[in-house]
């Protein structure tokens, strides 16, 4: 999957291998993540709930102490790190059957999941730059995508044939994917050296924290648009299998099949789409025209019936494949364009902010879609377009205020410096 006509950075294939492993590993609990703790710990269900999403809280406002560890002590570390750290978490969750227990390795194990994403970022920022981080960020998507989906199918296979110890099973393999990727992880090379004002930056890092961040008006600008569209992500997993059963009456299985259409086109269309957009537009408007396609998409949800039997179905499935598009074409853009935004002496504090976006988008969802639904059905799906065209405007607008290596993708060096 790797061009050998891609310039790509010393250890590239090694950290991808090992993306796709964390993938794995997250699929075989992320789409069933109640019922799996439910068989591993033997708590009660409402108990786990609540736990996971206190968990989860504590570990988005821990989301800043992760950014400011990859600035002090270097992405590639922090990224080990987690990686052990989950593997531990994993390997130990089917003893954690007492309450407390449950809550420590859930707590610690939330830290790291939810901070991996930004060290993810700064780590791609530190190896690649310009042309290339469209390619790489394109490319981390569609692995990420095959391996959830390929995790998910594990799953299942494993519970089809050990029964709950199945659960068990996908744990134990779970802690074995993470350290296989922490391994990988450590093999690829510390990134291009900074220069001297880089250097000088570094050194006022620690005086400077998060105030760089909060000053930076325009970089909240993307944060915010961020926010807006990131919304529209959580729609296929959140609202759709409710709308599906709930709205137009027609059979569950068309929500997985739906999710399995969203996979297989942004495995498959994730690279040639990102470098493609990259050639003809800027980062902000490729960005923009995703925002609009999800648009495109949610509105066409809004108008569809259930009385129109297979017609219905067809719709659904041609709505889903327009978000997907749009899913393809917004993220390896915003993706690059917050990246090379970021400064390099503070990149983790600045990639440790935008996740907060997908992190609060990601918490606001569920109880404002489901409220929205049971108020009009086609309400959701008018607010999602609603805040698509509201982030995508605000993503055109920022464009002048951002600096132009942001804006526009620069040639991609083929010569990445490395540092032991």
């Amino acid at each position: 999957m790797l061009s050998k006509r891609s310039p790509g950075f010393p250890g590239e294939r090694n950290l991808m291998t090992a993306l796709a492993i964390d993938a794995l590993g997250n699929g075989m609990y992320v789409p069933f993540s109640l019922v799996f703790f439910l068989h591993v710990t033997g708590l009660p269900l409402a108990v786990i709930g609540l736990v996971l999403t206190i968990t989860g809280l504590v570990a988005m406002v821990a989301l800043p102490l992760v950014g400011t560890a990859v600035d002090r002590f270097g992405a590639r570390r922090v990224q080990v790190a987690l990686h052990l750290v989950r593997a531990a978490g994993f390997a130990v969750y089917p003893f954690a059957s007492a309450l407390p227990a449950f809550v420590a390795v859930t707590l610690v194990t939330a830290v790291a999941t939810r901070g991996y994403p930004a060290v993810q970022q700064a780590r791609i920022g530190e190896l690649t730059s310009g042309a290339g981080l469209e390619r790489v960020n394109a490319l981390s998507r569609s692995l990420a995508n095959a391996g959830l989906g390929a995790g998910s199918l594990l799953a299942a296979l494993l519970v089809g044939v050990a029964g709950d110890g199945g659960y068990t099973v996908a744990a134990l393999l779970n802690a074995v994917s993470f350290l296989a990727a922490a391994t990988l992880v450590h093999r690829v090379p510390n990134g291009r050296p900074k220069v001297a004002d880089d250097s000088a930056a570094q050194s006022e890092t620690p005086r400077i924290g998060y105030r760089a961040v909060l000053a930076d008006r325009p970089f909240l600008g993307l944060a915010t648009a961020n926010m807006l569209i990131s919304l529209g992500y959580a729609a296929l997993a959140v609202l759709l299998p409710v709308y599906v059963t709930d709205v137009l009456h027609t059979s569950a299985s068309l929500a997985s099949i739906s999710f399995a259409v969203n996979t297989v086109l942004c495995a498959a269309l994730g690279v040639p789409a990102g470098i493609a957009v990259r050639r003809f537009t800027t980062r902000n408007r490729a960005a923009a025209t995703g925002a609009a396609l999800f648009a495109l998409g949610f509105l066409a949800q809004a108008l569809l019936v259930p009385a129109a039997g297979r017609f219905t179905v067809a719709g659904l499935l041609a709505v889903v494949v327009v978000i997907t598009l749009g899913e393809i074409v917004h993220n390896p853009a915003a993706s690059a364009l917050v990246t090379a935004t970021a400064p390099a002496a503070v990149r983790g504090r600045y990639m440790a902010a935008y996740q907060l976006s997908w992190s609060l988008s990601a918490a606001l969802a569920p109880s404002l879609l489901t409220g929205l639904l049971a108020l009009d059905s086609r309400l959701p799906w008018l607010v999602l377009a609603a805040t698509a065209l509201a982030g995508g405007g605000l993503l055109l607008r920022l464009e002048r205020r951002l600096p132009a290596r942001a804006v526009r993708a620069e040639p991609q060096q083929a010569d990445l410096t490395t540092a032991a």
